[in-house]
């Protein structure tokens, strides 16, 4: 079982050019999405968060319902939905700007326990910024680490959100000895600051930066670097790309029985070049796609197994 714990949220995608344009609601959020990618790709997942009783909120339920993802863990409030309204650029790129106060997912509290059978725990994006769901949250990594429960970051940052940035990133180091994989992309490397081995030295087993087009690098505690190509494809926005590539990467490491850091550091060469490529090529068609709409496992079956 694999719980992903963070933000549901409404996207808000313009369907055309100019600050104007008519704006579609998507179902979103980096948690959100990345559990929703573990359900299609078949992996048992449970999500953790606290969702509005709205309609917005209804519907992030059903999602997760119709993707076979459990939603026992999650908490509910009769405060709004998080809206955050996207900006696509003319390479498919999205940026965001968020309506937060007031809203439900933030004011998340930290559970009794895990579900039974918790083999991994992924956290990132929104949900370690807002407050004060973010210290309930922080508190729930560094309770699954000290458990040995298998630990996943993708800081995803959203600088809008972030008021003090020099307090986020000493924050953020100190996520590092409760985390087992770090992914991130090399846009959210350059504004932390810092490099995958002195990450690495700090507490992760393994850091994965991603590069859009370019691929994904994979780096270990044992000096390994690992890299493959990103899948060419036309695309149609990145929406949910990094989320996907964060969701193939525990639901690859699952079906190897290497969620632990001596599965992370048992891989090897043919292990991080094979995950590497099948999360490539999941992020792949989701950026072929409108919105944040991963892949079924069947659609990659044909490119890569795992």
């Amino acid at each position: 079982m694999i719980v992903v714990a963070g933000e549901a949220l409404i996207d808000l995608v313009p369907q055309g050019a100019g600050a104007l344009a008519a704006l579609t609601p998507a179902l979103g959020g980096g948690p959100f999405n990345t559990a929703v990618a573990l359900g299609r790709l078949g992996s048992p997942t449970v999500f953790c968060s606290r969702v509005s009783r709205d309609a917005f909120g209804e519907a992030l339920l059903d999602r997760l319902r119709e993707t076979g993802v459990d939603v026992a863990s999650v908490q509910r409030g009769d405060e709004p939905t998080t809206l955050a309204v996207a900006t696509v650029g003319a390479d498919g790129s999205a940026a965001y700007s968020f309506y937060v106060e007031g809203t439900a997912d933030r004011l998340f509290s930290e559970p009794e326990a895990l579900p039974a059978g918790t083999r991994a725990v992924s956290f990132g994006t929104c949900s370690l910024v807002l407050e004060p769901g973010a210290s309930a949250y922080e508190a729930l990594m560094r309770e699954a680490s000290g458990r040995g429960v298998f630990t996943a970051l993708d800081p995803n940052i959203r600088a809008g959100l972030i008021a003090d940035a020099d307090a986020y990133r000493a924050r953020f180091k100190s996520w590092l000895p409760s985390v087992s994989l770090l992914k991130l992309s090399a846009e959210d490397a350059e504004w932390l600051g810092g490099s995958p081995r002195e990450w690495l030295a700090a507490g992760p087993a393994a850091v994965v930066v991603t590069r859009g087009g370019d691929g994904l690098t994979a780096y270990t505690r044992d000096g390994g670097e690992y890299a493959v190509p990103g899948e060419r494809v036309e695309v149609v926005d990145t929406i949910g790309a990094g989320d996907t590539v964060n969701a193939a990467l525990l639901h690859g490491l699952s079906a190897r029985d290497a969620l632990s850091d001596e599965g992370v550091a048992a891989l090897g060469a043919e292990g991080w070049e094979s995950l590497l490529r099948f999360a490539a090529r999941a992020a792949a068609v989701t950026c072929s796609r409108a919105g944040a709409e991963p892949p079924y496992a069947h659609e990659l079956e044909v490119r890569e197994t795992v």
